[in-house]
């Protein structure tokens, strides 16, 4: 037991630590205390026997790591072995975000090393440990680094199921201890329950990816065709998509430039009653006014000079089927009031006829500006935005989908080797972690391009960090007072090959410095300029230094 007085109360608590220069530590809020440890592990073995309840298991677990052990942010990490991914399945202190970022692989981080070499690991201060990436950015103020960080694998035999990792405000290396064996004792009572709830949540991916395989088969609310991602924000609109596709309503998409709502689009149409007919895209914003009006609604022969012969539109052409008008807020005040009909009545007059024509569509629009406020400015009809609103979407900027970005990377990434017949199998950590920290203004558009430049620029079989563009290089090393440019540059280059060859070889610089064509002289001033430890890369087994594209 912890307490302040000057004397320690041995009699109620047999582990006796007595520290008073802590004020934060209260009578056994070091979570050590065997009397305060039986009740939580009486409650958690009633969660998982009786009422089958992992969940309330973790929850209960979480709450006793933040009242009795005094963490500040606490993980329940799980290890999909199939996938290959270490995830954040509970948390506290953390925000959905930053849950939603915490995606590492076996050997990646402190989490990656404890999972992959399924010993606990302790960082008394994480500002000293460069292995820490911080993937979730939860840690950024100067005072967090100077928090101590615990982690512990979940084991189950020789099977590595996840972790329990958390952070705390003290040094005390003998607290440090208590709180391991701690977390050791309850790891061992998760295991069972945590190896169930991952052969069920495993099943049933194979059972859904047999429901998807049916012919005829109703997709369940996960990705739809040519859409990617599993972040909780995509399932969201996964399960709006569903409910709405087997419906005539119009929708109307929202979001940032770049993020994906032609897709969307596509997966509305060929989830619907309309999947049969034609799909039509129209960008309102490619074209100028003069011919916009036309395009849309066709035109008789001699309506205008040039107008040889009668043509449709593509209002016309998309009949029993979708049209997808994108950037429809850019439609003059003239275009909206024809379209404001067509939504109405779903009927029109081409330019320079008389003819009313019916056409029997669905309609799905897509926009990134805020259509209210161009109602409020006058710069948008109030009736058609009123029209188009029935349904409306947000789709999610790629900053906020958490680890879509590394599969999404993935994606284009052997897409793009294929097309450019290279034999790319993996991307580097420090190119992850620069994927991972970017805000990428232009989204899933930015995001491919990027990928397709790097696989392009790189000579190997891995994307690293240097085929990066410039504006993504982020600071992967200190000590020094290079800050931009060409000699920026040069140095990440230098900085990822160096930790690369020493992760390699596990700290031995003479093999790492052979494998550069340097001298081990060489070797050893080029880590001094980057404040590289070998023996930093000496703590576990060698780390899987990037993620293996399946």
């Amino acid at each position: 037991m912890i307490h302040e007085s000057d004397e320690p109360c041995l009699k109620d608590c047999p582990d006796g630590i007595y520290m008073r220069s802590d004020p934060k530590v209260r009578e056994c809020l070091a979570g050590v205390c065997r009397g305060r440890i039986v009740p939580l592990l009486s409650a958690m073995g009633q969660a998982i026997s009786e009422q089958n309840d992992l969940s309330l298991a973790l929850e209960t677990l979480l709450g006793y790591m933040k009242s009795d052990m005094a963490v500040e942010r606490a993980m329940i990490n799980l290890h999909d072995r199939e996938a290959g991914r270490i995830f954040i399945h509970k948390s506290m202190g953390l925000t959905e975000d930053e849950q939603a970022r915490g995606v590492y692989f076996p050997g990646e981080g402190i989490t990656g090393q404890v999972v992959e070499s399924a010993r606990p690991m302790v960082v008394p201060r994480i500002s000293d440990e460069p292995s820490f990436l911080n993937r979730t950015g939860s840690l950024t103020r100067a005072a967090d680094l100077d928090r101590s960080f615990v982690c512990v694998p979940i084991l189950r035999g020789k099977k590595v199921l996840g972790s329990i990792s958390a952070v705390r405000a003290y040094e005390n290396p003998k607290l440090l201890e208590k709180h391991v064996d701690a977390l050791v004792v309850v790891s061992y009572m998760l295991a069972q329950a945590v190896e169930l709830y991952l052969v069920e949540s495993a099943d049933q991916e194979r059972a859904r990816r047999r429901h998807m395989a049916v012919p005829g088969g109703v997709r369940p609310p996960y990705a739809p065709p040519g859409v990617i991602g599993s972040s909780k924000p995509m399932l969201e609109v996964y399960s709006l998509l569903r409910k709405v596709a087997r419906t005539r309503t119009t929708v109307l998409l929202l979001g940032e430039s770049g993020v994906g709502k032609e897709r969307l689009a596509d997966a509305i149409h060929f989830g619907g009653q309309c999947a049969s007919g034609p799909l039509i895209r129209f960008n309102c914003a490619a074209l100028p006014e003069s011919i916009l009006e036309s395009e849309l609604f066709g035109h008789e022969k001699g309506s205008f000079t040039g107008a040889t012969q009668s043509r449709k539109g593509r209002f016309e052409e998309a009949d029993g089927g979708t049209i997808f008008l994108d950037e429809v807020g850019e439609l003059s005040l003239a275009v909206q009031a024809k379209l404001l009909r067509v939504l109405q009545e779903r009927s029109f007059e081409r330019v320079g006829g008389n003819r009313t024509i019916t056409v029997d569509i669905r309609i799905v629009a897509a926009t990134n500006k805020d259509l209210a406020a161009m109602v409020a400015a006058g710069t948008f009809r109030q009736d058609l935005y009123f029209r188009l609103n029935v349904f409306p979407i947000m789709v999610p900027p790629l900053r906020d989908r958490g680890s879509d970005i590394i599969t999404l990377a993935e994606h284009f990434t052997a897409r793009y080797a294929g097309e450019n017949g290279k034999p790319i199998s993996r991307i580097t950590t420090p190119a992850l972690n620069m994927l991972m920290t970017y805000h990428w203004p232009g989204n899933v558009r930015e995001l491919e391009n990027v990928i397709h430049r790097a696989v392009i620029l790189t000579e190997d079989d891995a994307i690293h960090g240097y085929n990066l563009p410039m504006s993504l290089q982020s600071p992967v090393f200190s000590g020094t007072d290079i800050q931009s440019g060409l000699e920026a540059k040069l140095a990440a280059i230098e900085y990822e090959m160096l930790v690369e060859a020493l992760r390699l070889h596990r700290g031995n610089t003479t093999e790492a410095a052979r494998e550069l064509g340097l001298t081990r002289r060489t070797m050893g001033l080029r880590m001094k300029k980057y404040r590289l430890d070998y023996r930093d890369f000496r703590r576990a087994e060698p780390p899987a230094a990037s993620r293996r594209l399946s």
